[in-house]
């Protein structure tokens, strides 16, 4: 069982000032001693002052709300087309304990069980064009014995 730490009490001057409704429950006295907490920047914080702290703190509210709209967006669209595509729960699963992706891609497995991605194919399969245009070359500058 975890211990649960309890606030400080609430430092009251004249209990008769404070409304009690923050009283009723500890959840709202947790509440009025965080409003009690000083409200204060540091002084080599620029922060914007007035007006213009409202706004930049809108825009960034903003911009965080934008950023998990956008994510939700994302998400909710791959489970419709998963829904759309009718590709079955069974097929969406974990990869297995230790498995280590392609560094350059996705390839097809290989009987020895070390699979390499498809650029690396491609990147071989350019090296063996190369070697065998560079030796077709030789050979044809080579006179003829």
């Amino acid at each position: 069982m975890a211990y649960r730490q309890e606030p400080p009490p609430i430092q009251e001057n004249d209990p008769s000032e404070i409304d009690p409704i923050w009283t009723s429950s500890r959840t709202a006295r947790q509440i009025y001693a965080l409003g009690e907490v000083e409200k204060t920047d540091e002084p080599e914080d620029i922060l914007p002052q007035g007006e213009e702290r409202s706004e930049q703190f809108v825009l960034e509210v903003s911009e965080y709300f934008e950023r998990l709209d956008s994510i939700q967006v994302a998400i909710r669209s791959s489970l419709a087309h998963i829904r759309q595509s009718r590709i079955a729960p069974s097929a969406i699963t974990a990869p297995p304990l230790g498995f280590v992706p392609p560094s350059l891609g996705v390839g097809l497995p290989r009987a020895a069980g070390a699979s390499r991605g498809l650029q690396e194919e491609r990147v071989d399969r350019d090296a063996w064009v190369g070697i065998l245009d560079a030796l077709t070359r030789l050979k044809e500058s080579q006179p003829h014995e």
